[in-house]
């Protein structure tokens, strides 16, 4: 099982920098939506084959929540967000796609640093942690370098992906409503933050957060 785990953790890193080098919405969305599809098969592939039948339940009940929420239920609201703002591309972000995914590469550069010096758990496989790390780093960089709002969702959404691979070492210590609130958290927090979206596009006629700043003073 660990070759599959390998292959989606390394497919989570890369539609991270996929993220952060594109500029257009929709494919943000589409790309975070695969990532939870990815995600939602990990804790059964991780965990199936040492665990108990009711940690069997548990774990394809997380992965059933993981796959309804990030990649369907979000994305789906996220869609509807972009429709509603009229918005198709992330023109002007705070910093260049450019100098955005090499600050991302060097992050996760970082995150496999991390891996090695921490004094973690050891992992069932050796790129969970970077994956973990790198996630909720490029999760931040998002959410500080980009002007549109629901971009800022996205980046939240990674951030908490890269906080769910992390969860997955102490699995056997974390129990199942710990990791279904933490879902429920999340969507509660998207929902909050696309009804936000929803009323600055219609107050405002954008969703571009740094030309909120002259609404200070």
């Amino acid at each position: 099982m660990i070759p599959y785990v390998n292959f989606i953790l390394t497919a989570a890193i890369a539609l991270n920098l996929y993220i952060v080098s594109s500029s257009r919405l929709r494919s943000c969305v589409q790309a975070a939506a695969l990532q939870g599809s990815v995600l939602a098969f990990l804790p059964i592939l991780l965990w199936g084959t040492q665990a108990s039948k009711l940690e069997i339940i548990n774990l394809l009940l997380i992965g059933i929540g993981t796959l309804g929420v990030k990649a369907l239920l979000i994305p789906f609201l996220m869609f509807r967000s972009i429709q509603e703002a009229n918005v198709r591309r992330e023109v002007e972000p705070f910093i260049s796609l450019h100098l955005s995914l090499s600050a991302a590469a060097v992050l996760v550069i970082i995150s496999f640093w991390i891996s090695k010096v921490t004094g973690l758990p050891h992992p069932p496989s050796a790129y969970l942690v970077p994956a973990a790390f790198s996630g909720i780093l490029i999760g931040f960089l998002i959410m500080v370098s980009r002007q549109k709002a629901i971009t800022q969702v996205i980046g939240y959404l990674i951030f908490e992906n890269g906080i769910f691979i992390f969860g997955q070492i102490l699995f056997q210590k974390i129990p199942l409503a710990v990791e279904l609130g933490v879902l429920l958290d999340l969507l509660v927090g998207i929902l909050v933050m696309g009804i936000a979206i929803y009323h600055i596009s219609r107050e405002f006629d954008h969703i571009d957060v740094s030309r909120l700043d002259g609404l200070k003073g």
